[in-house]
């Protein structure tokens, strides 16, 4: 079989985080064997049909992967790719919710996937009957990846796509980010920031206007690359990040900028929630600057290790709100966070249409991972790896 596998040896992981050369973890392999089904029931094996790049490989490959959720990620190779169109045994076309929970492990139900959340098991770190040594497929290659040529899932993992196509049916992992994010803030009020307007930024927007179509949405980002997907997304307008955004929106809003002493102006009256899709100190801080009293910033994937003063955390009694995976959403009455996105994917209206902006296939993978990384200055979005060029994509 055909794979990008990566090797998290200690040497080479020390190497590229030494070296910052994104490359030196992975390699193009042809003569890997295929992942086995494991012993239990319900595996089928399914071949890729596209396969996005997600900020978390982008983590994977520059060794920027999160040393404190290494506890979770024990296997020595791995084959990325975890958002993933495919095409099982029998011709369907699925996408796959890649997490792998107690169910999946052949364990007893632990707390959280008994309370119905699986995407916060508490075995992700037992690999079980499936063999997998991580919370999900794409980062370990005994079950595989969507950047090889096969990989093995369960069946209550698939979610039917039929037709729908290619370049919108990959993005329905991050689509369920993205939803299951904005579905942790019960509306109060009427304004909305959504900090970083890249993949998961773009797909927080749409859902947010998709649930609250009267919400005023504004767009923190950098460049002239971004607005124009930003506003086709939802956004009302697009920011530029910094200081600046507090004097706008007191502006814009009817808000009152207040100076601290030695430390950045703060927005009194500011605005309802704050989606955070950067994670660094400086969003982080500038998200809680413009947050009103009993507001919430919500913190999407992995922020990692920063340094924040959380002063007006506890002065405004704000909730800070951290958000993962998806799966079974009480505010969609136990509906699967996937199951709504392929349905809002195969509406026409929602708008995603130019977000996939590069297809590369395997052996393109370095430049792949450059166009990912690079973001904005290379006009990407989203970048996915096409595994099995014989498989036609979908228009």
């Amino acid at each position: 079989m055909r794979a990008v596998r990566t090797d998290l040896s200690v040497p080479r992981y020390l190497l590229t985080a030494a070296t910052h050369r994104m490359g030196l973890l992975l390699s193009l392999r042809d003569d890997l064997p295929e992942p086995a089904l494991p012993a239990a029931p319900g595996w089928v094996r399914v071949r890729p049909e596209l396969a996005g790049i997600c900020g978390s490989d982008i983590g994977v490959a520059r060794a920027k992967s999160s040393l404190v959720l290494s506890a979770f990620y024990t296997a020595r190779h791995q084959i990325l790719g975890h958002e993933i169109v495919a095409v099982t045994a029998t011709g369907e076309r699925v996408v796959i919710d890649p997490i792998v929970s107690c169910a999946h492990r052949g364990f007893p139900l632990c707390r959280s996937c008994t309370d119905g959340f699986p995407y916060v098991c508490e075995r992700f770190d037992e690999p079980g009957v499936s063999g997998c040594r991580a919370p999900s497929l794409g980062f370990d290659a005994a079950l595989g990846g969507g950047w090889g040529e096969s990989l093995v899932a369960h069946e209550s993992q698939l979610h039917p796509v039929g037709s729908l196509p290619s370049r919108r049916a990959v993005l329905a992992e991050p689509a369920s980010i993205a939803l299951h994010a904005a579905l942790h803030w019960k509306r109060r009020g009427d304004r909305a920031v959504v900090i970083g307007p890249g993949p998961i930024g773009l797909l927080v927007i749409a859902a947010l206007r998709r649930l609250h179509p009267s919400l005023d949405i504004t767009a923190v980002g950098p460049g002239t690359f971004s607005p124009a997907y930003a506003a086709k997304a939802g956004a009302d307008r697009t920011l530029p990040p910094g200081p600046g955004v507090v004097e706008t929106l007191a502006g814009l809003h009817g808000g009152r900028v207040i100076r601290p002493r030695l430390s950045k102006p703060l927005l009194e009256q500011g605005v309802d929630v704050v989606f955070d899709c950067v994670g660094l100190a400086s969003t982080i801080d500038l998200g809680l600057h413009l947050l009103r009293p009993s507001g919430m910033l919500v913190l999407i994937g992995a922020a990692g290790k920063q340094s924040v003063d959380w002063s007006l955390v506890w002065n405004r009694q704000l909730t800070v709100q951290g958000t993962v995976n998806f799966g079974p959403e009480p505010a969609l009455g136990g509906r699967h966070t996937m199951a709504q996105a392929v349905e809002w994917l195969a509406d026409p209206s929602y708008p995603v249409d130019d977000l996939v902006t590069h297809v590369y296939g395997l052996p393109e993978w370095r430049a792949a991972l450059t166009t990912a990384a690079a973001g904005p200055s290379a006009s990407a979005i989203k970048v996915a790896l096409r595994p099995n060029p014989d498989l036609p994509l979908i228009t």
